[in-house]
């Protein structure tokens, strides 16, 4: 499957949904090899977005569901961005998980995290991964999935 067809299906599909909530904004597309980032801009979309995301979850997996059935294409990875929310989210975790590593090595304690996507459980384990002196792990199942720090040494 072509990229440039499934990025242009995704996008009008996203653009429709845009226009089904009733709200102003454009959409673009961003590609990248086999992945693609359908953005959506404009003044707001916290509507779209969704307490913590979970609208835009909803939106992108709507997307990658009807990209599949529309065209087969099962290779693509299909993202999509609302006002820059992800960005923004992947740095409010990276602080936090970064404030929560030094309190675990301070305290010589592990710590759980509150349950978190699939997504935002990578970001902390890839922030912390540069950390020395932590380990992180998940445990339980989704959707109460949720990321340990612990001590590097216990």
């Amino acid at each position: 499957m072509d990229a440039q067809q499934v990025g242009d299906e995704a996008q009008r599909f996203v653009q429709g949904l845009v226009e089904a909530f009733g709200v102003s904004a454009t959409t673009s597309v961003r590609r990248d090899g086999d992945e693609i980032e359908v953005v959506v801009e404009g003044n707001d979309l916290g509507l779209l977005v969704g307490p913590r995301g979970t609208t835009l979850q909803a939106i992108q997996e709507l997307t990658r569901v009807a990209s599949h059935r529309r065209l087969g294409d099962n290779d693509t990875r299909l993202r999509v961005d609302i006002a820059g929310y992800r960005e923004r989210r992947r740095e409010a975790l990276a602080r936090f998980a970064n404030q929560v590593a030094a309190q675990v090595i301070a305290d010589g304690e592990p710590k759980r995290l509150e349950p978190m996507s699939s997504a935002d459980r990578k970001i902390v384990h890839d922030v912390l991964a540069e950390v020395d002196g932590v380990v992180t792990r998940s445990e339980g199942d989704d959707p109460q999935r949720c990321v340990v720090i612990e001590p590097a040494n216990a």
